[in-house]
Formats: structure tokens, C-alpha cells, sequence
């Protein structure tokens, strides 16, 4: 049975102090908690990884990090390495973030090495893809999407996908005013899947963990979940939040 999983990325927020506040919070807050077949994992920023992963240790909170380089070592200023996160006890990353896409120029050939760095440290990938507002209202949206993923994962082994967990950002439903339906979510999860099962086989599909990460929220995520191929979120603003967080994770159980 594949895990649910509700992912927070806390993006370019929380300086130290308010990174503590927020991972107490989780956990204490879900001390205690039957969390049925469901991972917590939240992405603080660099800075706060050793902080966060320390105080989280023996909870059931995860820490991961919100992106890596593709280099080993050398002259990339600012860069960080698979190794530097495995070295202070990560064990997963996100790669492919549609504001690392949009914002640092990020395409599928960079994304390909990163996955192919990350795995080789053994390191979980939850690799994000997802259509922006122009390539939703021109019908282009799956193509899109196919092109994201067979472009940037689809060159591994079968055997590799146990390090896999997928995330579709409909970007066009992130901070535009426009809203992004359960039953869209869905038939983008389920046409994911497929697209998986026909490049592998249904039954490493049917492994795979699929995130939505749409704008979920404490309002709408019960619903969001509910749909049989979603299974769990990449949350970013209601993931800042202990209470929002936690009724997120709730709702999946």
C-alpha cells in the first residue's frame, strides 16, 4: 500500500527562532496521534535543516530539504550538495519546484541530473511538475505534464522509483485567483498514473505517492484528499501554521 504523505514547504520563511516555535508545535501537537500508513514531512530552509531535523528527531515529523545542486563539490557559490544534506541526516529532497522552475531556470534536462545526484546518495526525491494558467485554458496541460516528468524521471530503473514521490503543482491555481476543483485534481492524478503504469507497469504505478499541490488548505482538504488517486499534499502557505498543518494531516486520516 502506497504512504500518504503531507509535505510542508516553508519556502524563503521562519528565521530560526520561528522555525523552533513551528516544529515544537507539530510535534507536540501530533504527540500522541494514530497516524495511520501518513508521513509528516516539512522543508525549512537551509539555514534551519540541522535545527529542525534535531528537534523533530524521534516524532513522527520528517525534515527535508527544498532543493539541492546536481555537483558533488566545487565553485557554486551558495550551492548545497546531496552529500551536505545526507551528511546532517536528510533523507529527502524536493527537486523541481515550480518557483525553482519559474524563478531560478530550472528545465528538465538540470532537473535530470539532480534526481540522478540525489538517488545516488540515496536520497528521496518528491519531485514537483505542473501547467501554468496559459497551458490549462489551451488544453495543453497534459502534454505538458507528461513532458515534465518522461523528460526528468522517466530515464531511471524501475528499481529507482522506490525513492519517488510525486507532486503536481497546477500552478495556474497557486495565488491567481483561480481554483483548481477536487475532480481536477484527480483526473490529473489518475491520467499521472496512468502515464506511469504505460512507461513501467500498474503495479509500480500503483505504488507511487502522488501529491496535490494546489493551494490545500484546512477547508478543503478533506475533500481534496478523499479522491482515490491524490494521495496527500505539498502545502506551502497553511503549512506555517502548527493548527493549519496539523488539521491538513487530520483530514487525510
Amino acid at each position: 500500500m502506497r504512504s500518504k504523505i503531507v509535505a510542508g514547504n516553508w519556502k524563503m520563511n521562519n528565521d530560526l527562532a520561528a522555525s523552533k516555535a513551528l516544529a515544537n508545535g507539530l510535534v507536540e501537537g501530533l504527540s500522541g496521534k494514530s497516524l495511520v500508513n501518513t508521513r509528516v514531512i516539512v522543508a525549512p530552509t537551509f539555514v534551519n535543516l540541522t535545527t529542525v531535523n534535531e528537534l523533530a528527531e524521534g516524532s513522527v515529523v520528517e525534515v527535508a530539504a527544498q532543493t539541492m545542486h546536481e555537483a558533488k563539490s566545487g565553485a557554486y557559490t551558495g550551492e548545497i550538495s546531496a552529500e551536505m544534506l545526507t551528511s546532517i541526516g536528510l533523507k529527502s529532497v524536493i527537486l523541481g519546484h515550480s518557483e525553482r522552475r519559474e524563478y531560478f531556470g530550472e528545465d528538465d534536462a538540470l532537473l535530470a541530473k539532480k534526481v540522478d545526484a540525489a538517488l545516488a546518495n540515496n536520497l528521496e526525491v518528491i519531485f514537483c511538475f505542473g501547467e501554468v494558467l496559459e497551458d490549462r485554458k489551451s488544453g495543453n496541460h497534459f502534454s505538458v505534464v507528461e513532458s515534465q516528468i518522461s523528460n526528468a524521471i522517466f530515464h531511471l530503473e524501475a528499481a529507482a522509483w522506490s525513492k519517488i514521490v510525486l507532486a503536481y503543482e497546477p500552478v495556474w491555481a497557486i495565488g491567481t485567483g483561480e481554483t483548481a476543483s477536487a475532480d481536477q485534481a484527480q483526473e490529473m492524478h489518475a491520467f499521472i498514473r496512468k502515464i506511469v503504469a504505460d512507461k513501467y507497469d500498474a503495479a509500480l504505478a500503483q505504488e507511487v505517492s502522488i501529491l496535490y499541490g494546489g493551494s490545500c488548505k484546512p477547508g478543503n482538504a478533506k475533500e481534496i484528499f478523499s479522491k482515490e488517486d491524490v494521495d496527500g499534499g505539498l502545502i506551502g502557505g497553511a503549512a506555517l501554521q502548527a493548527a493549519d498543518f496539523i488539521a491538513i494531516i487530520e483530514a487525510i486520516q
